[in-house]
């Protein structure tokens, strides 16, 4: 059954619109994987989000799947989080009433607290319909950007494509790089260094994400698995594996040398 997921301006958690989705478990029965959603947001409460809503009405404003579904390591509640798969913006904010009428059926039994509920599942004939409102963007638009500032930092499922620019570069996308933190968390599997406890509030959210294999080794497009692809590093550790172009080293190597001994195979 289709979902509706609310994202808030404000949320205890700090999620990426598109990436991950966190909730409480009384929620996972219409968050189970490969269901499809449509996100909601409601009626803009501090006006500083202005710029960044598509509208300060109750709107919908994209499309996605719910990919793996995780416990979250940090809530003493159950709580849980969703990786989010195929996020689709929608061009403009699609309204949750046209015409008089509300895009999402109401029960009887709700219509007094129906828009409490950040997780609401709706019929596919209400999906259908919030969708035929939307504008999608064109099927050749690209969500890949570089994150300013680290050669290394991590930003695309599929991942390789090349492109032009001083040489060859290598196309990522943000969103897993978000998956891969909500997974491995932020401090360092090599080392144990932890950005945030080093250095306070100003580095909080600072890690560095790995490729286990290197991009450059693809030879083509690639699907990336942010659980099994991916590892979070510090600066120091990320620089240590890629220190020589010939020779990325290997998980196990790192974690052989952070402990003073050698576990090269040749």
């Amino acid at each position: 059954m289709p979902t509706v997921i609310a994202e808030n301006d404000t949320s205890q958690w700090e999620d990426q619109t598109g990436a991950v989705y966190h909730f409480p478990k009384r929620y996972l029965r219409w968050l189970g994987e490969g269901t499809e959603v449509i996100y909601y947001k409601g009626r803009i409460t501090d006006k500083s989000f202005a710029a960044v809503r598509l509208s300060p009405r109750p709107h919908y404003f994209g499309k996605a799947r719910i990919g793996k579904v995780y416990a979250d390591s940090k809530s003493d509640k159950g709580d849980l989080y969703a990786l989010i798969e195929n996020f689709t913006p929608f061009e403009g904010a699609v309204p949750s009433k046209i015409g008089g009428a509300y895009l999402e059926t109401i029960p009887a039994s709700r219509v007094k607290n129906y828009w409490r509920d950040g997780v609401r599942p709706i019929s596919q004939a209400d999906f259908d319909a919030i969708l035929n409102h939307a504008m999608l963007p064109d099927e050749g638009h690209s969500a890949v950007s570089d994150i300013e500032g680290d050669p290394f930092i991590f930003e695309s499922a599929n991942e390789g494509s090349k492109s032009s620019y001083f040489g060859t570069r290598y196309e990522r996308r943000k969103d897993l790089r978000m998956k891969a933190i909500a997974i491995h968390g932020l401090d360092c599997k090599g080392c144990g260094f932890d950005f945030e406890q080093a250095y306070g509030e100003h580095a909080k959210g600072f890690i560095h994400v790995h490729h286990v294999v290197p991009i450059s080794e693809f030879g083509g497009e690639k699907a990336v698995n942010p659980e099994t692809d991916l590892v979070t590093l510090c600066a120091n550790c990320h620089a240590v594996v890629h220190r020589k172009r010939d020779m990325t080293l290997s998980m196990a190597e790192l974690k052989g040398m952070v402990r003073g001994r050698w576990v090269f195979s040749y």
